[in-house]
């Protein structure tokens, strides 16, 4: 049943439901092809991995979704090598570029040489101005319960009209958006669609170590803490014995710097932390999850988690 009129540039995806690109390695191939399959749109996060990786996983989610579906890249823009990995994502052809973090005013010119669309992740209704101004395609507002990086400390659903009002291209809600009434409200407030992360997660194709999603699972209310990472952010994490050395400003040994980000507290390593995790090392690294994670009691199959959202948001419709 297609019940979108979501339009990013050529995309018209028959669910109206973006996937959250999560790093590092958390959302690859295996679960961006998995949602754009099921009718979103997939993306994979080209964060902490490689370029030659980065261009073997929009391949393998091209074989996967047989050249149908709609799989894009995302990229932190604190990373040294923010540049070359979009231009070169953009080289594969893949259907969007979506970025947080920091403005790029050049990935809007490098959309326009390559023909890709640029998606610019905000939580205000200025940058989402300024974003469309430099020729973002659709706008993705975050809110304060997202997981990882975050850029606010406002609810999604205080933003949202503010966002809406403020601009006239395609506005994503997201940031603790997990069943069908959550898209009902998003979408009542002008949202053309929402962006999910951390429902992603727990799911059978999520590209994560089986101990990470558990993690999640496991979670209780209140387990979530905001942890300050050397990317010069706050970052939303399920607490464990890393978050709070973190929280206790411990400096925790290095044991080899690539010089990944553009500025680093040294503090920690950032993405020496989320790979450990991501590879089931659930203690010893950063964890992200959404504020709302201990709501999430089951690992799904992608299609049954979007099925269920879609259902009950059109009931919800139906009723209204």
């Amino acid at each position: 049943m297609t019940i979108s009129k979501l339009q990013i540039a050529h995309m018209k995806p028959s669910v109206p439901i973006i996937q959250g690109g999560m790093g590092v390695r958390v959302s690859l191939s295996g679960l961006a092809s998995a949602v754009a399959n099921t009718g979103g749109i997939g993306t994979i996060s080209g964060t902490g991995i490689s370029i030659e990786e980065m261009k073997k996983q929009i391949r393998k989610a091209r074989e996967l979704t047989k050249g149908v579906g709609y799989i894009g890249v995302n990229v932190l823009y604190a990373m040294t090598d923010f540049s070359d990995k979009i231009k070169a994502a953009m080289e594969e052809k893949v259907d969007f570029i979506i970025s947080g973090a920091g403005i790029s005013r050049d990935m809007y010119t490098w959309g326009k040489q390559y023909g890709v669309p640029v998606i610019s992740i905000v939580s205000s209704a200025k940058l989402a101005k300024l974003s469309q101004k430099l020729g973002a395609s659709a706008i993705v507002v975050e809110g304060a319960e997202a997981g990882g990086h975050l850029g606010t400390d406002r609810p999604l659903l205080d933003i949202l009209p503010e966002v809406t009002e403020a601009v006239d291209i395609p506005v994503i809600a997201a940031g603790g958006i997990l069943t069908g009434d959550d898209m009902t409200k998003a979408m009542n407030l002008g949202a053309d669609g929402v962006q999910i992360g951390s429902r992603f997660v727990a799911s059978e194709e999520c590209d994560a170590d089986p101990a990470f999603k558990q993690k999640y699972i496991d979670s209780e209310k209140d387990d979530t803490v905001l942890v300050n990472t050397t990317v010069g952010l706050p970052g939303r994490a399920i607490r464990n014995q890393f978050t709070d050395k973190i929280i206790a400003n411990e400096k925790v040994k290095i044991e080899k710097c690539t010089l990944c980000l553009k500025d680093c507290s040294h503090q920690f390593c950032t993405l020496d932390s989320l790979e450990k995790t991501v590879d089931g090392d659930i203690d010893n690294g950063i964890v992200f999850a959404g504020s709302r994670v201990h709501e999430i009691k089951e690992i799904l199959p992608v299609k049954q988690i979007i099925d269920c959202i879609i259902n009950q948001y059109t009931e919800r419709t139906v009723v209204g």
